[in-house]
């Protein structure tokens, strides 16, 4: 199934999605997830990444400038914040990057990620917001090289570090999927995973590098970069 248009569409409630099964335990669906959420069958916990909103705030490092990626600044102009709001409404476990940009309730558990070689215009650190009742924690570890096609592609130790916190966990939802981060790490530590992103190109992007990761117990590939 090939999507041809590079083209975030308006959301129409009620529109269809296209679905797209990878394998028994990966499956991805291109569309809003304010509409795909409520479709779904049982999800044990969301771990995700929305964008922040920071448009042309977000100008560290090679980010924010147009370049073989696209605009990062029209990506990220508006933060999705009734989108966020049917996330939280799954009262799932949750683990949700860059939470201090939304309206959450509060937590004693916030994770965060020292970012051990970052540049000085880039933020150092990063927070999620969890709905833990447990000691914050912090990870510390590199950025990690964006060789996917998106701007802010998460590390997949980083992601998998997010699934420690899940023991009980089978499957994972991430509504806003992008590159893929959030499946691969669930591939590898043996988890069903559902991903939803409505951006054509990072489908595709997230699409090409689920289908690499699951070929690696088939075939002698290298891993994903990260």
């Amino acid at each position: 199934m090939t999507i041809a248009s590079t083209e975030s569409p308006a959301r129409v409630p009620g529109t269809p999605h296209e679905l797209v099964v990878l394998s028994d335990s990966v499956s991805i669906y291109r569309g809003d997830c304010r509409d795909i959420l409520p479709t779904l069958g049982e999800v044990d916990a969301v771990v995700t990444d929305p964008p922040y909103g920071l448009g042309k705030r977000m100008s560290g490092g090679t980010w924010g400038k147009a370049d073989k990626y696209g605009d990062m600044w029209e990506w990220d102009k508006e933060a999705p914040h009734e989108a966020v709001a049917a996330v939280l409404g799954l009262a799932r476990p949750t683990i949700m990057w860059g939470g201090n940009y939304f309206a959450v309730p509060p937590s004693r558990c916030w994770l965060s990620w020292s970012k051990v070689n970052v540049v000085q215009t880039m933020a150092s650190m990063e927070l999620a917001w969890t709905n833990f009742d447990r000691p914050a924690k912090e990870w510390r570890g590199p950025v990690g090289v964006h060789d996917t096609g998106h701007h802010t592609q998460k590390p997949v130790p980083l992601m998998a570090w997010c699934l420690s916190f899940l023991p009980e966990a089978c499957a994972v939802c991430d509504p806003f999927m992008g590159s893929g981060s959030t499946g691969i790490a669930c591939i590898r530590t043996g988890r069903k995973f559902i991903g939803i992103e409505k951006d054509a190109r990072y489908f595709e992007i997230a699409r090409a590098r689920l289908e690499n990761e699951l070929r690696q117990g088939l075939l002698p590939l290298k891993h994903n970069m990260v």
